[in-house]
């Protein structure tokens, strides 16, 4: 496979400075050598950085960085849509704000291709909040939201030309959900399995189930992979630690199904803060899991001292 790295340095999404740092963390910790190791054909491309900022506000005093939320919505759309025509792009983040854009632009893909767009989640949040509903005023709380195409960013952020059916999302690790968003979530046909679904059913069956609806809808799947899907016991680089998480042999699992799939076209690996890690636990950690969605195996993995 033809993988496009994709450095996107967005932190204005999120209240923690740090996670502009992420791509450059992810080419320390060899992402690129990984790939090529496994066969993979792998081009980086450097990051892309936004320029010209609209001049937008919003009623809702909390809301932050509204105008570098919307450029980056607007520039990452079209990133997104002409990297998946080289090939599969790695959106190496950066807050989850990105997936506003990654996941807009792959849908306009998708929609030429006849296929439908479905996304995995692998997150501690839903992201569903509005640019009404936030109290927080944090716009990585948001993509979710907007790129199923949930009212109320209309003259805010760029029109969104494709749409995800709401039904063609899966979030798996959900553990921190704010009151508007569970609202929201029962209007909407969002597939959600918070942490005592996964206790109690195994992340493997609920995988599965989504995987064959991508299966038999013949459709391409989205990757949106947050560090705080990991218990921040395995995964300390991340500014909103949410105990509970995923264990590491857990998200290996995910990420070995996923690959044994052949579904993934694209991936988003967000929220990694370098500022918070121990000696790029974290970002090794997350290359390695890059890895096993590309193929690693179980006996392939090289042992690793921290």
């Amino acid at each position: 496979m033809h993988c496009r790295l994709i450095g996107i340095p967005l932190q204005d999404g999120a209240s923690q400075l740090g996670c502009e740092m992420g791509p450059s963390a992810f080419r320390v910790a060899d992402l690129k050598g990984a790939l090529e190791g496994l066969g993979h054909e792998v081009t980086d491309i450097g990051n892309v950085v936004i320029s010209d900022l609209p001049d937008v506000t919003h009623p809702n005093a909390a809301v932050r960085n509204l105008p570098q939320i919307a450029a980056w919505t607007k520039l990452l759309t079209e990133v997104a849509y002409r990297e998946s025509g080289q090939g599969m792009p790695i959106f190496m983040g950066g807050d989850h704000a990105l997936s506003a854009g990654t996941v807009a632009g792959i849908a306009r893909r998708a929609s030429e291709t006849g296929r439908p767009l479905f996304v995995l989640w692998l997150d501690a949040h839903t992201d569903f909040h509005t640019l009404d509903s936030t109290t927080s005023g944090n716009l990585h709380g948001l993509p979710a939201a907007y790129y199923t195409g949930r009212p109320g960013f209309d003259g805010y952020l760029p029109p969104l030309s494709h749409p995800v059916d709401p039904a063609n999302v899966c979030m798996i690790g959900i553990r921190s959900v704010d009151p508007a968003e569970r609202d929201a979530l029962k209007e909407n046909a969002v597939t959600v399995h918070d942490m005592r679904t996964i206790d109690e059913h195994g992340v493997a069956v609920l995988l599965r189930r989504f995987i064959e609806r991508v299966e038999a809808a013949n459709g391409l799947l989205h990757v949106s992979l947050d560090v705080d899907f990991l218990d921040p016991s395995v995964a300390p680089a991340v500014g909103t630690t949410v105990p509970g998480g995923a264990t590491f042999r857990e998200a290996h699992l995910v990420m070995e199904m996923l690959h044994d799939s052949g579904l993934v076209t694209s991936l988003d690996l967000v929220e990694l803060n370098p500022f918070l890690d121990e000696r790029g636990r974290t970002a090794t950690l997350l290359v390695d899991l890059t890895a096993s969605l590309m193929g690693r195996k179980v006996l392939d993995r090289p042992t690793r001292s921290y």
